[in-house]
């Protein structure tokens, strides 16, 4: 389990509003999240049928065209 060294920020009445956690941990939970996202859209699409190259390309063309 990843430790997550955190500090409070709290407003005039001392209820928190706010934590702060340093980059390296930020970096780690975000690697964390992007993987479990792949994770999830794999499994989605684990039933489709698989593209050639070719088609992989093409598709990946009209992606990057997509707003």
């Amino acid at each position: 389990m990843l430790k997550i060294e955190k500090r409070f920020v709290v407003d005039e009445e001392g209820k928190p509003i706010a934590v702060q956690i340093d980059l390296e941990t930020f970096k780690k939970i975000e690697e964390i999240l992007e993987d479990y996202g792949l994770a999830k859209e794999i499994q989605a699409v684990e039933d489709e049928e698989s593209l050639d190259i070719t088609a992989a390309r093409e598709r990946y063309k009209q992606i990057l065209k997509e707003p």
